[in-house]
């Protein structure tokens, strides 16, 4: 079976919303990193001129390969990547091997099959 890791990089009040979201569209875990840094195009300021530094975490999902895309737009949606700037970003990277899912396969490929 092919997997895909999706990439998910969120402010932090929006983590539950976006794990929900790809749960929901076939997920069936996550990992979270917690309170990352980052910044986009131009670094947000302060009234005094200090930087902005919002809480941000990474979540991590491996995913079936038929269902990442469909994951993926979930995602987006959920979080409002596309319609909110500095909401956060998303990107799945395909993956050649992986071990430890006996647990979650047959959860997974019972999704497939419905």
């Amino acid at each position: 079976m092919q997997f895909k890791l999706i990439v998910t990089l969120v402010n932090d009040e929006k983590t539950d919303i976006v794990i929900d979201a790809a749960r929901a569209a076939g997920a069936t875990g996550a990992t979270i990193i917690t309170s990352v840094r980052g910044e986009g195009l131009a670094p947000q300021k302060t009234f005094f001129g200090l930087d902005l530094v919002a809480k941000r975490d990474v979540v991590l999902f491996l995913v079936a390969e038929p269902r990442a895309h469909e994951i993926l737009e979930c995602i987006r949606d959920a979080g409002q990547f596309d319609t909110e700037p500095g909401a956060g970003i998303a990107f799945q990277i395909a993956l050649e091997d992986a071990v430890g899912l006996n647990t979650q396969l047959p959860a997974i490929l019972d999704d497939l099959e419905g």
